[in-house]
């Protein structure tokens, strides 16, 4: 009968204790990371007032069903500790790119103005 070699499943655990770091460097996404994301993204929509249809649209990439659960606590805390709505510096309705293409064109306008023929 052969005796088969025990080394490699002593050294297996020692080689799977960093996976979940070489993971993360491959450029995998963690989905406990996502979730706890969205909630937080939800959570913030509410405390500012805002609506589920504004929460989404505002972000994209976030997973709906964890914007939702953040936004449903959040909603429960306020209402349980009569906590008021903080009302959002940038409206729902400008994305962030044209919010950026308007602060660079103001900045421009602010600049003065170089006339050709003075050095």
């Amino acid at each position: 009968m052969p005796r088969h070699p025990v080394w490699p499943l002593l050294l297996a655990p020692f080689l799977l204790t960093g996976c979940d770091q070489l993971s993360e460097r491959a450029g995998f996404e963690n989905p406990a990371k996502l979730e706890a994301e969205g909630k937080a993204i939800g959570a913030a929509c509410r405390h500012a007032g805002r609506g589920l249809e504004d929460c989404y649209r505002l972000n994209r990439t976030a997973q709906k069903a964890a914007v939702f659960a953040g936004w449903r606590e959040m909603n429960d805390y306020m209402v349980k500790n009569n906590i008021e709505v903080i009302e959002p510096s940038v409206p729902a309705d400008t994305p962030r790119r044209a919010r950026k293409t308007e602060e660079t064109a103001e900045a421009t306008a602010a600049a003065p103005a170089e006339t050709p023929g003075k050095p």
